[in-house]
């Protein structure tokens, strides 16, 4: 990735290299850098370390030390502006929210990184959107069914990034990217504390070759897939 591209660039570009973001709720600092490797090696280009895991902005660090400049690196259940500015000083990029605070979606643009906050309703999410988010995270993704997910993409901006959290597994992506969503936030399906790096491993290949299967085979794509 060319060092001068823009963190909107990056995104853009991760995205198409597969629209998954590896949400690692739980994980130590110490094993960072080894989860990080065998995702990457998978084609994961987007962590998440939600800050109710254990010292997650030395995680977080260590993340960004050890991968390399096309991955992305943030935080989740991000709930205060005092976090985005502490996300920013270890060199976390990205701020996904359970929520939709608009005061900490501003606070995030106003860093210069990107947000995802979490919306349920259209209000929610016009109102995201009207505050800088480069995304929307459907949450939960148990309650945000696909058919909710289609009637939101009817009346929200075209090209929005939809992405599901909660309750993905590799057999449940393809009913929400017919419905529109285009990334996804993957939790326990895929980490969980305890998996060796081996066992997140094939996890990750899991998700992978799900998303070869149905993209861009099966249906129009939205976001540029990588070669």
């Amino acid at each position: 990735m060319n060092s001068e591209a823009s963190l909107g660039e990056r995104f853009k570009a991760a995205v198409g290299r597969l629209p998954f973001v590896a949400v690692l709720r739980g994980i130590k600092p110490e094993e960072a850098e080894g989860i990080g490797r065998v995702l990457y090696d998978a084609g994961f280009r987007l962590i998440e370390v939600p800050l109710n895991s254990p010292d997650p902005f030395s995680s977080i660090t260590r993340f960004r030390q050890s991968l390399p400049g096309d991955a992305l690196v943030g935080a989740g259940t991000v709930m205060s502006a005092d976090q985005v500015r502490q996300l920013k000083t270890c060199g976390g990029e990205m701020v996904f929210m359970p929520h939709s605070d608009l005061n900490v979606v501003r606070a995030a643009k106003a860093l210069g990184l990107l947000c995802v906050p979490g919306v349920a309703t259209p209000t929610e999410a016009f109102a995201a959107l009207g505050a800088g988010a480069d995304g929307l995270k459907l949450f939960p993704g148990e309650m945000i069914t696909p058919k909710v997910v289609k009637a939101l993409g009817a009346v929200i901006p075209k090209g929005t990034l939809l992405l599901p959290f909660g309750g993905i597994t590799p057999e449940t992506i393809k009913p929400y990217v017919e419905a529109g969503a285009r990334a996804f936030g993957l939790g326990s399906a895929l980490y969980s504390p305890g998996l060796s790096c081996e066992q997140v491993a094939a996890r990750a290949v899991s998700f992978a070759e799900a998303w070869q299967s149905i993209c861009p085979k099966t249906i129009p794509c939205a976001i540029p897939c990588a070669a």
